[in-house]
């Protein structure tokens, strides 16, 4: 059965209004995200490493704190020291190259489902997408994730394009994209895209497309695009041998990016924590892809069983581009030592195709049986995070804010209403999962979230040096113990003392600040320090 024959055979699956009203309120849930405090560790670390870039218009040497830093290439640092001149130092600046990839990762998605299947296809798997729990999160604790999954699904688009139109134009913005991506985060994004592609020419035996000059010219725009981050990894690491970074000299930066990195993080290497659990991201997954996990390990049978059944032939209702792909990196991925749930990110474009089309075959072969499992699913989901809600936004951290209120009742009306009202049985499934994401994210991004990071203090103690006009420059940390979010909020990357320096300078200096921890402010009394003044806030991690 061709799905493309088959679209616009039905009506009742969703309408092009419901998806404005969806894709507006998962606008407005992405733009209150953009002005949370930036949450440490690694969001407010490299914000400071892109703010030292802006600052210092040193575009070349990427630093983490006082050391030289060899793990994650330019890209991500470039764009976000790019926001800040355009737009100034703000959180919400350096999270805005984030939130343009994600909309760039909707649109390549909707591509890639419309090029496999139809528009139909590729409308869903663009709103799966940008519901799914680990990207919204991913465009507020933004790290890279969020530039490596958009450049790479918009990479496997047009390379997909390509096999099937054999357009220069195709593999030539496939190379561009691919390199973005690789110069964001490196080799994940040239496995995870030639694993997909390499899947699809299995499948469609389309291998005659790869003997082409436009191949070549691919290759070449990948290497040019590639060429700035390679050039300044051997500016800062290949011509400085007599360097130390990451336990040994004579690091080459270019040999570190094309070959190192990835198998560093596999074996576990560099005192990464090693996490030998091959089922981590299996249920990683589960809350990460949420509203749609359950419904995507349905689709992931659903689609093995049919392409066994059909012996591996071809078949346009069929694709292996988006299952092989994520099948296959999914699993190479839960074999290395180094594991955090944000790294299969980079996947859940596959993984939103892979669950539109399963639904929307249901729809149009009419297996009301199996969508009706599909919605007791999603009722499991439904009450679970109700549950959470009520938890976490009205014993934890109880609303008090009068107008957000009364949203998350009607917000939590509707979902209620979508539950339980007579509706067709898709567009219950579907709009019934999308809103209650908007429900659960709105009120995490507006109440959940910014009354959490009050116990971050690094971010508070810089909010009230700055309510107390105490100059930054004052401020110093105690024996390295660094905080990213102070640093941050105070746009300096904030200096050490030592125990002795302090006592020097108590001596001469009028205004001194030491910030730190409760261990650092014994040491300040058992030394026999005096301060005069003191700005207390608690303080614990807000996230691993």
């Amino acid at each position: 059965m061709n799905f493309k024959q088959m679209e616009g055979s039905k009506s009742g699956f969703l309408s092009k209004e419901n998806y404005i009203f969806l894709f507006s309120a998962l606008a407005v849930v992405y733009i209150a995200g953009l002005f949370i405090p930036l949450m440490e560790n690694d969001a407010a670390q490299f914000s400071v490493m892109a703010l030292r870039m802006h600052q210092l218009n040193d575009y070349v040497n990427l630093v983490k704190g006082t050391e030289e830093y060899l793990d994650k290439p330019h890209m991500h640092f470039w764009l976000a020291a790019f926001s800040y001149k355009v737009f100034g130092v703000h959180d919400w600046a350096y999270r805005i190259p984030a939130l343009l990839f994600t909309v760039l990762g909707a649109f390549s998605t909707f591509g890639l489902g419309k090029l496999l299947y139809n528009k139909e296809v590729g409308r869903l798997a663009a709103l799966i997408f940008v519901s799914a729990q680990a990207i919204i999160l991913a465009n507020h604790d933004v790290r890279t994730d969020a530039v490596l999954t958009g450049a790479t699904v918009f990479a496997i688009w047009q390379f997909a394009a390509y096999i099937r139109h054999r357009k220069a134009s195709n593999i030539i913005l496939g190379a561009a994209g691919m390199a973005v991506a690789f110069s964001t985060k490196g080799q994940i994004a040239v496995f995870v895209a030639g694993i997909a592609i390499l899947c699809d020419l299995i499948y469609t035996r389309k291998w005659k497309v790869l003997w082409s000059w436009k191949v070549i010219a691919g290759i070449i725009t990948f290497f040019a695009f590639s060429a700035p981050m390679l050039y300044a990894y051997y500016l800062q690491f290949d011509l400085h041998p007599e360097k130390f970074v990451n336990g040994k000299y004579g690091n080459s930066g270019v040999w570190f990016i094309l070959w190192r990195q990835s198998f560093e993080r596999l074996a576990g290497e560099r005192g990464m924590q090693e996490n030998s659990d091959f089922f981590f991201f299996h249920h990683s997954f589960i809350w990460a892809f949420l509203p749609w996990s359950l419904i995507t390990f349905a689709a992931i049978f659903n689609g093995v069983k049919r392409l066994i059944k059909a012996k591996f032939q071809y078949k346009n209702d069929l694709d292996f581009l988006t299952l092989g792909g994520f099948i296959i990196a999914f699993h190479v991925f839960s074999l290395a030592s180094f594991k955090l749930p944000h790294y299969i990110n980079i996947l859940f474009p596959l993984a939103a195709v892979i669950t539109a089309q399963y639904l929307y075959r249901l729809f149009e072969t009419a297996q009301d049986g199996i969508a009706r499992i599909v919605l007791i699913a999603q009722y499991v989901v439904v009450g679970a995070c109700v549950l959470l809600l009520i938890l976490l936004n009205i014993w934890a951290f109880p609303i008090d804010n009068i107008f957000l209120g009364i949203v998350y009742v009607l917000l939590l009306g509707l979902v209620l209403y979508l539950t339980f009202a007579r509706k067709a049985l898709y567009q219950k499934i579907i709009l019934m999962s999308a809103w209650l994401i908007i429900l659960v994210n709105f009120m995490l991004n507006t109440n959940f979230y910014p009354k959490l990071l009050e116990y971050q203090g690094g971010s508070e103690i810089a909010e009230m040096a700055k309510d107390k006009n105490i100059d930054p420059e004052s401020i110093y940390i105690l024996e390295g113990r660094w905080s990213r979010s102070l640093n941050f909020y105070l746009q300096q990357e904030t200096p050490s003392l030592s125990l002795e320096e302090v006592r020097i300078r108590t001596d001469h200096d009028k205004d001194l600040w030491i910030f730190g921890y409760n261990k650092q402010k014994q040491m300040l009394e058992e030394a026999g320090i005096k301060f005069k003044e003191e700005l207390t806030t608690m303080h614990f991690m807000c996230q691993r």
